[in-house]
């Protein structure tokens, strides 16, 4: 995709979540599918486009690190070291989610999963519209697309908007690390292997299992 498509392809994808419809997306792991983070009813309707209850809460994607302060509550000093060592990249980090925000992203619990995906797409279109409500663009329980294609084969015309931008580089789902709590926890293995995080927090590898004894904090 060269830089004139990409430009009408990010523009025609910004206008459908702008109207408040669901687009497809290339991340650097696998497609998503996304809204407007802050349209409740968008959200909703891709929740159903997966075929998911609120029970599994949908991720926001941010296009700068400046974003995520207006989104959580504290931004401690494990934060700050993730997202240098790993953003943008395949790592998802789990925070306190801001009091004044209004979204409903479905059964957080007080907390606000956040990710800057390495994509020049993704990017491009994050920086345009704003923070994007965003999941794996599969529906639910069946294997996340690494093309468009294979989005468009399970989720149809729920989607306004598929963005074609080949296939994912990693084609692996995000790490997911838990900093909601006193003690960091890895609440999914993927992209970013657990060892490099450790390594970055100053912890052994072990200690980020959340069945793990935390002992002292």
């Amino acid at each position: 995709m060269d830089s004139a498509d990409r430009k009408a392809a990010v523009a025609a994808a910004a206008d459908s979540v702008n109207r408040g419809e669901l687009v497809v997306m290339p991340t650097d792991t696998v497609y998503g599918i996304g809204a407007d983070a802050f349209n409740n009813a968008a959200v909703a309707d891709l929740l159903q486009a997966k075929h998911r209850g609120p029970d599994y809460p949908v991720a926001v994607l941010v296009g700068s690190w400046d974003t995520v302060s207006g989104l959580t509550s504290a931004i401690d000093s494990r934060t700050r070291l993730l997202v240098e060592a790993f953003w943008p990249g395949g790592l998802s980090l789990v925070l306190p989610q801001a009091p004044s925000l209004s979204w409903n992203l479905g059964d957080t619990r007080g907390t606000v999963m956040v990710r800057m995906p390495n994509h020049p797409v993704a990017l491009q279109l994050l920086r345009t519209v704003g923070p994007m409500a965003v999941s794996s663009a599969n529906i639910h329980g069946h294997r996340p697309p690494t093309t468009a294609l294979a989005a468009r084969q399970q989720l149809g015309d729920s989607v306004a908007c598929y963005l074609d931008a080949g296939e994912s580089a990693l084609g692996e789902a995000s790490t997911i690390v838990d900093l909601s709590q006193a003690r960091p926890s890895i609440l999914r293995h993927g992209a970013v292997p657990s060892e490099r995080i450790a390594a970055v927090l100053g912890l052994s590898a072990a200690s980020l299992d959340p069945k793990a004894d935390g002992g002292e904090d």
